[in-house]
């Protein structure tokens, strides 16, 4: 069996770019460090390194092994953790998975409600913007989004519940030729500079992206970024516009403005998928109910 602590010393030899580098970043010798990585390419039959001048190249063989490690490492700080809460008297876990405009706005909520009626549970949340496989998950409640009119999602194992249907907003600066319109058709959106919050393409950004479509344009991007406060940043200084879901719009800045889109329209729906475990129905089922009320004070 592979050693994991070495597995992590790979990693950060491979991160910092040298020997010395990850030594100083595990706090360990530097002989300390080289020791492990001859043990582990020992053990695997890996050539892990390759000299380059006076340094050394992790080979393709050691960058697959440190990528691959990663779903066990982080099992392992898990399990770690889940044996703290265990010395603490914390017997109790709900573990959720969702999207971070959801985690912002309605987790709050959710968390509290847990809280108040499991002082002793731990509230796990895991922040996953991708549209997970359709057919699989592991946490205890999924909370994913689709199109309005997308074939409903379905995960094995799972209880379907539709929270919501959220409106898309375009989001632009007050002084935008745009903002005087109380609605905007979206092919009035051809000619702008866009802004995409969706970089990966997930769900929400493959519903914006048909909406353009039906429009008869493709969205003219200027930049492209992985979270909706950082798109709304370059909105704010003035570099172009978005499309946000209503979730997204909290704290919006000063000096932008949204309105609403027409022709077509643009929306998405929120569902939660949960797992039936008799160990964690009566927190599952609180959480349900806590994530309905937040979706309905929501609208």
């Amino acid at each position: 069996m592979l050693n994991l602590p070495r597995l992590v010393i790979l990693r950060a030899v491979i991160a910092a770019g040298s020997v010395h580098g990850a030594a100083n970043s595990l706090h360990l010798a530097p002989a300390t460090v080289s020791q492990h990585l001859r043990v582990l390419a020992r053990e695997t039959g890996l050539v892990l390194f390759e000299k380059s001048g006076r340094g050394i190249d992790a080979t393709p063989a050691a960058l697959h092994l440190a990528k691959e490690s990663a779903h066990a490492l982080a099992d392992l700080e898990r399990l770690e953790r889940t044996v703290l809460d265990l010395r603490q008297g914390r017997t109790e876990r709900i573990t959720f998975t969702c999207f971070a405009s959801v985690a912002q706005a309605w987790m709050p909520r959710v968390v509290s409600v847990l809280q108040s009626a499991a002082p002793a549970a731990v509230v796990e949340i895991s922040i996953a913007e991708l549209q997970r496989p359709s057919g699989t998950s592991s946490a205890d409640v999924d909370i994913r989004n689709e199109a309005l009119d997308a074939d409903p999602l379905h995960v094995d194992g799972y209880q379907r519940h539709v929270l919501c249907d959220e409106e898309m907003w375009l989001v632009l600066p007050l002084e935008h030729r745009l903002a005087k319109n109380r609605i905007v058709d979206m092919i009035d959106l051809r000619d702008e500079h866009w802004i995409d919050h969706d970089i990966n393409d997930g769900p929400t950004g493959r519903v914006i992206a048909q909406a353009c479509l039906s429009a008869g344009f493709t969205p003219r991007y200027v930049a492209r970024l992985d979270d909706h406060h950082a798109a709304l940043g370059l909105v704010a200084a003035g570099l172009g516009i978005c499309v946000l879901p209503g979730l997204a719009l909290a704290g919006l800045p000063a000096n932008l403005t949204i309105r609403q889109v027409a022709n077509p329209t643009v929306g998405r729906r929120i569902v939660a998928f949960t797992r039936s475990r008799p160990d964690r129905a009566r927190l599952v089922h609180l959480a349900l109910g806590a994530l309905r009320e937040a979706a309905e004070s929501a609208h």
